[in-house]
């Protein structure tokens, strides 16, 4: 096959070190061997319908059986588990209370400032009937699409739960967006019910979440939004209309507490979820009930290995995927306890994580590798204050993570013992695509090893050709799976456009195109080289940026980097990359050389910046991604444009404007 290297991406990093579990943890594992997990593979290759079915039918509880696996009539608007009926609370709930673990701990909560909750299944069941009960006291029935706009408190949770309890679909958006971000999702989803807060605790400061929503609706929302239900968390004083705004303590007050699950079909819909988008407007993706309780259970019991006794923490929000699929759904239909955590690091706390671990004896730890790149900053002596033996297993998720973090991770908070589970997944995917299972995978640092059982997925060029092994190219996913969406929410159109019709592999239709750059290694481990919006072509070769980053953050001197590219007659694109350096350590103009001779001893002269614009920090969202948009503008001398209300700290921007 002659490869089109106009339309592959190139491969510029190497990573050989190996890492397999140890006999003891994968003696203890669920799938106890690689043997184990092909056997499975195998299994959803040769007859998925039967391997699909078997795990419907063994992890999930249905009030009515499911009669067709998959309806492929109007693909790729698939269709799983047709005619079966269920309520993903009662998966998540009260199967677990009869099944004799109602006074297990499922939700342990601790605030920024301090306080904290510990609910039971059987408590967190009342909880989630009272709230059922009070929506519905207010007119909210199955099918009203239902904003959620909240902090991380138990309430975030137990509104979803009551959303999903009595047929109301939920729309969460995170708690860092602005008001205008709020009222163009809120328009979108014509969602007609807002559940908030008075305000949040963040990075000790109080997040003003009411008055947001009253500038949504001001500003435009006003002829969708007909009633606000507000919780109160910081008793700060904020405006409240009479017969729209309604307190959640009020109306729980006197309700049951037992409401009856509405009884859902298999393909009604449970949540929608805006991508927040760089570009264009955000995109309304539409998850289903039994597709999506099947696959963020399934992928939560395998990757994480979950066992009785574990007390789980992922960091992420609920109003991003990850919280809906990690700290909510998938961990509760698994019965597991699950942990929230209002706050983030912040300067007044640097140890808030470890503190969290070590006061709850936390077990499994998932997490961002911009959040482990900054604890890298901070050095190791801050988490080495805590006692963080109870972990048993570590994982990432977000973006992809940089060899240098992982082995970090690896050695200063996992005690070179505790396996890392570097997950690969969308909004869009429902849940976690590839991962290694802890029990059963040996592990490179900065892969996401292998695809997960009943997912194929294929690296090709953009005209579709597979590509050869270690050369980069577009990550694909050959065949549907029960946790995909379904579509965009009122714009079928624009889910074909951007997912479906953009490559064809080997003339095939119904090819998922992810709009990641990956590449697969000799040994079959799959690397994930990031969006290929990110992608920058230097002379006819297109390099993930990436892999930059990585070869800037091995140098000793480097904490953090983002890189871009900017226009260049020349090249076509030149490098620019934005770094901010260890404490201690002081920009000069030596140090910007001896990093671009280390970026050419580490990939090549190809991969030289031309430019390194060092800075204290870098632009980030409130949950911890670098906005490589505002970079890209910046490198180019543009005028910053689009959403920048996620950014959690503006006086960087001010900083970069200056030395860029």
């Amino acid at each position: 096959m002659t490869l089109d290297k106009k339309h592959s991406i190139n491969n510029i990093l190497e990573e050989n070190r190996l890492f397999p579990p140890s006999k003891e943890f994968s003696d203890k594992s669920n799938i106890k061997n690689f043997e184990e997990l092909q056997s499975l593979k195998k299994q959803s290759l040769e007859n998925p319908t039967k391997f699909w079915e078997s795990f419907a039918n063994s992890e999930i509880d249905w009030f009515e059986p499911f009669q067709t696996v998959l309806d492929r009539e109007n693909a790729p608007f698939f269709k799983w588990f047709k005619e079966g009926k269920l309520n993903i609370t009662y998966n998540c709930l009260d199967r677990h209370i009869k099944n004799g673990i109602g006074n297990k701990t499922a939700l342990v909560w601790e605030g920024e400032p301090g306080d904290n909750k510990k609910y039971t299944y059987q408590e967190l069941l009342k909880e989630v009937c009272k709230a059922s009960n009070a929506l519905k006291s207010l007119g909210i029935k199955k099918g009203d699409l239902v904003c959620i706009y909240m902090p991380m408190i138990p309430e975030a949770m137990v509104a979803m739960l009551a959303c999903a309890r009595i047929g109301a679909p939920h729309s969460v958006v995170f708690g860092g967006f602005s008001s205008e971000s709020l009222k163009d999702r809120l328009i979108d989803g014509n969602a007609r019910f807002v559940i908030t807060a008075d305000g949040g605790f963040r990075k000790d400061k109080v997040i003003e979440l009411k008055k947001a929503v009253d500038a949504a609706i001001e500003s435009g929302a006003n002829k969708i939004v007909e009633k606000v239900i507000v919780v109160q968390r910081t008793k700060k004083d904020i405006s409240m209309v009479n017969n729209r705004d309604f307190w959640w303590h009020e109306l729980l007050k006197d309700q049951k507490d037992w409401c009856e699950p509405e009884i859902m079909n298999s393909e009604d819909r449970l949540f929608v979820l805006y991508t927040s988008g760089s570009t264009g407007k955000p995109k309304g993706v539409v998850h289903t009930t039994a597709g999506y309780n099947l696959w963020s259970h399934l992928t939560f019991k395998w990757i994480f290995d979950i066992k009785d006794d574990d007390v789980y923490w992922c960091t992420a929000d609920v109003g991003w995927i990850t919280g809906h699929s990690y700290i909510v759904y998938g961990p509760l239909s698994n019965g597991a306890t699950t942990l929230m955590f209002e706050g983030v690091p912040r300067s007044s706390n640097l140890g808030a994580f470890w503190e969290i671990i070590q006061k709850y004896k936390v077990t499994i730890f998932y997490t961002a590798p911009t959040a482990i790149r900054s604890f890298m900053k901070s050095g190791r002596e801050i988490p080495d204050q805590y006692d963080l033996r109870s972990l048993r297993l570590l994982g990432t998720v977000g973006e992809p993570i940089n060899p240098e973090a992982w082995m970090w991770y690896r050695e200063v908070i996992g005690d070179n013992k505790c396996p890392i589970v570097d997950t690969w997944w969308q909004t869009e995917t429902g849940g976690v695509m590839i991962s290694p299972l802890p029990g059963a995978v040996a592990t490179k640092p900065g892969s996401a090893t292998f695809s997960l059982p009943g997912i194929e997925v294929e690296v090709v060029d953009k005209n579709g050709e597979k590509v050869v092994e270690n050369e980069g190219g577009y990550l694909i996913v050959k065949k549907p799976w029960p946790g995909m969406m379904r579509t965009i929410h009122e714009n079928s159109q624009r889910y074909l456009d951007s997912y479906w019709e953009y490559i064809s592999f080997k003339g095939e239709k119904n090819v998922y195109f992810a709009g990641d750059g990956a590449r697969i290694d000799n040994d079959g481990y799959i690397w994930i080289m990031g969006r290929v919006d990110d992608v920058i072509s230097v002379s006819g070769h297109r390099l993930g940026t990436m892999e930059i980053e990585s070869a800037l953050v091995s140098h000793k001197s480097v904490a953090e980097a983002a890189v871009v590219g900017r226009k260049d007659d020349l090249k076509g694109e030149a490098i620019v990359a934005f770094i901010s350096l260890e404490k201690d350590i002081n920009s000069s103009p030596e140090l910007v050389e001896e990093l671009k001779k280390h970026v050419v001893n580490e990939i090549g002269i190809i991969a030289k910046p031309e430019k390194i614009i060092i800075s204290d920090s870098l632009p980030k969202t409130r949950s911890g991604k670098i906005m490589r948009r505002i970079l890209r503008s910046l490198a180019e001398g543009e005028k910053i444009s689009g959403d920048i209300s996620t950014l959690e700290d503006s006086s960087v921007l001010e900083k970069l404007k200056e030395i860029s």
